[in-house]
């Protein structure tokens, strides 16, 4: 299996991934969406402090909790291609690197483009009172190491047709 996994800061435009792996019917799974379920499983307030609370408990020790959920259903699929988006860490890269291929790949934005971002889409989770520590929150996770250290990266500061053009590129080679 090939795993294309996902990572840039909040709102760098991860979700295009999404976009294009269901439109060409790839598997996807966002360890976000692992932790947006469990919030409406708990029936708890969907706001930045307890989801922030609820991924860090499913993260576990080792940070990596939620990641192995995700890829444990990504492998269940036996697809031949698979996206997983959210990984924070060296090691989780390195999780997955030990089960399938993976290409890390990282989407970039601007800060005040991401900020702009946050406020406009309007996710239960989303605060720009809280984007600062959203960001020095996932930084503390270790996100900009799989940033640093990725395969290949997409500049997404233009439309979403280009940034999705640019994905195809670097999934096709």
């Amino acid at each position: 299996m090939k795993i294309f996994v996902i990572v840039g800061m909040p709102a760098s435009g991860k979700n295009i991934a999404r976009i294009y792996a269901e439109s060409n019917d790839f598997i996807y799974y966002a360890t976000g969406d692992i932790v947006r379920a469990e919030v409406r499983r708990r029936g708890v307030e969907a706001d930045p402090v307890e989801t922030a609370a609820i991924s860090d408990e499913l993260r576990g020790e080792d940070g990596m909790g939620v990641t192995r959920l995700a890829l444990e259903e990504v492998l269940k699929s036996g697809a031949a291609v698979g996206f997983l988006e959210g990984m924070r860490s060296w090691p989780e890269i390195e999780l997955i690197r030990e089960k399938a291929d993976c290409e890390v790949v990282a989407f970039l934005a601007p800060r005040q483009m991401r900020l702009e971002r946050i406020c406009a889409r309007g996710r239960e989770d989303d605060s720009p009172q809280a984007f600062d520590d959203r960001d020095r929150r996932e930084i503390g996770y270790g996100a900009a190491i799989p940033i640093a250290l990725a395969d290949a990266y997409i500049l997404n500061t233009a439309t979403l047709e280009e940034a999705i053009s640019q994905l195809d590129t670097i999934v096709k080679q």
